[in-house]
């Protein structure tokens, strides 16, 4: 369902995948798991785990993975420069968008979210499987940065009271109010951040809501397609 979404490509729906498994340039990775949880017990068949479901740098967790490090995670889960990738999780697909995100950062555009993620799949009863994920032949990635989808501190900074620019808090209340500290050193957020939770963006059968819905929510709190929009 395409639900007005400027870009409706970005997404694909449990039927369009049930119709592609097996695809041979179609990889299918689940991005559910979690550095030092076990793996899931059922899956989409012919998916691959995600090594971690944020792909940041080993050397210092607050980044995004490095070039030579997106390279190896990438290549070793059987994406190449030219294959479709699909990403799905269990958790109203905070994860897949993330995977998503470095990959776009990476210059790999081909790459969609499925709409709903596992748990719409199961619900519809279409196959699952268990065991160990599936696996592909290694492929090359080649990273490409793409520095127009990423903000930094500075870039940030230098956001806060320019009108042409919009930050938005995408975490929970109390992390922004300062009281969930969530283990960091500082609490609170950045100066004239306005608050959304990213999960009142989702349906409750865990869809993305329709883009009027969407729309209505984020211009309420000033992100407008009309501004910069820096996201933490």
């Amino acid at each position: 369902m395409a639900q007005g979404y400027a870009n409706p490509g970005l997404l694909v729906e449990t039927g369009w995948l049930a119709e592609h498994l097996g695809d041979p340039n179609l990889r299918l990775v689940d991005s559910g798991v979690r550095t030092g949880e076990p793996p899931r017990a059922e899956r989409i068949p012919g998916a691959a785990g995600s090594p971690h479901h944020y792909i940041k740098s080993a050397d210092d967790s607050r980044f995004v993975a490095t070039p030579d490090e997106a390279k190896a995670i990438f290549g070793a889960l059987g994406i190449g420069d030219d294959t479709l990738v699909v990403a799905y999780d269990s958790a109203r697909s905070v994860n897949a968008a993330r995977l998503w995100w470095v990959l776009r950062y990476y210059g790999h555009h081909n790459v969609r979210v499925l709409n709903g993620g596992f748990d719409k799949w199961a619900a519809e009863g279409r196959p699952v499987t268990t065991g160990a994920s599936a696996s592909a032949p290694p492929a090359t990635f080649t990273p490409a940065v793409n520095d127009a989808v990423l903000s930094t501190a500075d870039s940030l900074m230098a956001a806060v009271g320019d009108p042409s620019a919009a930050i938005w808090d995408t975490r929970s209340e109390a992390e922004f109010t300062g009281e969930n500290d969530r283990g960091n050193a500082r609490v609170g957020h950045v100066p004239g951040a306005a608050f959304l939770e990213w999960s009142d963006l989702m349906a409750p059968d865990g869809t993305f809501a329709p883009a009027e819905c969407m729309r209505v929510a984020l211009e309420r709190i000033g992100v407008t397609p009309d501004k910069t929009v820096h996201t933490y």
